[in-house]
């Protein structure tokens, strides 16, 4: 059997640490960004306020379509799953109209935090959002798992959330929660 230099097991130690690198680094999960939220009646919630829980970020608008029909969805699973540690945030889109917006808040009672966007800087520091619905799904740590674009697969939601291995309380995998954007 051949024996292999110092410099090539050096090279081939090198490529391996560099190939590890960048696998790990396409499966790290980017951090949400770090910023500040404001309630439509002055209450401030920042990301790191919500470190230690599962957070829903929605980004919305009263003239989607889309995004009203997903809403009454997206209040039940708020309601069902908060006493587990579930926070959603609903971002209304800088181009809706705040009175639109709060008007639609108080007929529907949304149970979670509302939030305007006026200068879309919220919609930015999410990777540009444009397209509505859209909603991230943030781990107890803090970091991005999901970004569904359109309506997640609620019924996948509830079951993942609801299984004893899966529910909010513990924290949900990237896997799983590719699970729930599956349509």
């Amino acid at each position: 059997m051949k024996k292999l230099s110092g410099k090539t097991l050096l090279a081939a130690a090198a490529i391996i640490a560099l190939a590890g690198g960048f696998v790990a680094s396409l499966s790290a999960k980017p951090p949400a960004p770090a910023v500040q939220f404001t309630s439509l009646n002055g209450e401030k919630l920042s990301m790191a306020d919500l470190r230690g829980k599962v957070v829903l970020v929605n980004f919305w608008a009263t003239n989607c379509p889309g995004c009203i029909a997903e809403m009454p969805k997206l209040i039940v699973t708020h309601e069902k799953y908060k006493p587990q540690g579930l926070e959603t945030v609903a971002v209304a889109m800088s181009y809706d109209r705040p009175d639109y917006v709060v008007a639609y808040t108080q007929k529907n009672t949304l149970p979670f935090f509302v939030t305007l966007d006026p200068t879309g800087s919220l919609s930015q520091a999410f990777k540009d959002v444009k397209l509505t619905p859209t909603t991230f799904v943030i781990d107890k740590q803090g970091h991005i798992l999901q970004r569904i674009v359109g309506e997640p697969d609620f019924p996948k939601l509830h079951a993942l959330a609801g299984s004893p291995n899966n529910s909010v309380r513990a924290e949900p995998t990237a896997m799983a929660v590719a699970v729930l954007a599956a349509g």
